[in-house]
Parts: structure tokens; sequence; C-alpha cells
């Protein structure tokens, strides 16, 4: 199983509104979560933007005075910085661990080495392998970057027919595995809201051929499967 990380294992959207939560307390601000993360989404998705999660300091100079935050590098450098405490959703730990026991897990994330180690180890480090951003040299939905894992799997004996992959992102993952013929499993961590919040709205949607709201449902449907 291949997985995205930032936004299907980890709470990054909790992670950013915390910390800019923080930020606008100290300031005597107000803000609005949502409203946040669509001023994240349109800051964020530039050309020239940075790696992830580095990028946010950029981000943050971009949208503070929009949010009426104040506006400081320093604090644009903590909200980077934030990444290194950014928790996994309660359920993802130990659905990982369960499917650790049958599978090998493979990390696939836009992050850059430096933040997956942080994240990986709030999820209990259940990684068989792991793909990152400086890995791949490339950012997801580049089909390059799902490459160097086929490339990986092949060397293991596998192919990309035995890889089921699993995220959260319609735009980043799951349009992008329909089109290279890999099964795929979205994960609808936002089942409750509406939009897209911090994440980039495909130009279509993509129906998966498996489809959950948490991480648990997937891991008790394997287990299911297996028994």
């Amino acid at each position: 199983m291949s997985f995205d990380v930032v936004g299907t294992l980890i709470d990054f959207e909790g992670g950013l509104t915390s910390c800019l939560n923080d930020i606008a307390a100290e300031a005597g601000v107000i803000i609005d979560g949502e409203e946040t993360l669509s001023l994240y989404r349109a800051a964020r998705y530039f050309d020239d933007a940075d790696l992830f999660p580095d990028d946010l300091v950029r981000v943050y100079l971009a949208i503070a005075p929009k949010l009426g935050l104040p506006v400081d590098k320093a604090y644009g450098e903590r909200l980077r910085d934030s990444a290194k405490n950014w928790k996994a959703f309660p359920d993802s730990a130990e659905a990982m661990a369960r499917l650790a026991r049958d599978y090998r897990l493979i990390a696939m994330t836009n992050a850059r080495r430096w933040a997956f180690d942080h994240f990986s180890a709030e999820l209990g480090n259940p990684f068989h392998a792991a793909f990152t951003v400086d890995d791949t040299g490339t950012e997801k939905p580049d089909p390059a970057f799902f490459q160097h894992v086929f490339d990986f799997v092949s060397g293991e004996g596998a192919s990309k027919n035995d890889i089921l992959h699993v995220a959260q992102s319609q735009y980043h993952d799951i349009g992008v595995s329909r089109e290279l013929g890999l099964t795929n499993c979205w994960i609808e961590r936002r089942h409750a809201l509406q939009g897209y919040g911090g994440t980039i709205e495909p130009a279509a949607f993509t129906k998966p051929d498996y489809h959950f709201t948490s991480m648990a449902a997937l891991a008790d449907a394997t287990a299911s499967a297996r028994s």
C-alpha cells in the first residue's frame, strides 16, 4: 500500500489553523478556520512556491495582512516549524500498525524529508519505504513522482498492479493514480465539511475504487477481506 501522508494521515489543516490561532490570540485577533484554509490554498499554489513546508514562511507573509495578523517573517518561520508538532488523525497510527502486519507500507509525500521524519515518528514509524519531494525532485500529481515508487516496487519483485494507493487529495493523488492504472482508495477526511479546505480543487472528481471516511474503516475492511 502506498500512502499520501499530509492530509491523509497527518492533520495538516488542524496543524496550520492551530498555529495561526495561537498567533491570532497573541495579537488579539479572531480568525475563521475555513477562511484561513481558503487563503492558504490561494497563496500556496504558485509556480515560484518553495518546497513544503518551507514555503509556509512565504505563505504566512502573504495571508497575514488579510487575517489581521502581524506581518513578520518570524511568525512565518513559526508556522513552518509547527510542522514538527502536527498531530496524526486520531485513527491513523493504530490503523497503520494494523495494516503493517500484512502489507508493505510506502509513504509518498510532497513534504520535505525533515518534516516527514517528524510525521513518521508521530505515526509510529510504520513505513517499509518512504519517498519525499527531496527524493523524487518533483511533487505529486507529477507522474514522475509515482514512477520512483514503481521502480522501487519493481526492484522488490512486484509491480504497480500490486499497489493500493491511499490518499485524501483528489487533485494530488486520486486523479493521477487512476490515470496511471493504480487501484486507489480515497480517504475523505473532510466528509463532514464543504469544499476542499487547504487542498487544491481538482478539475474533475475521480470516483475511487474504494472510499472510506477514515483510516480505521480501511483497516477494518482489509481485516474483513483477509478473514
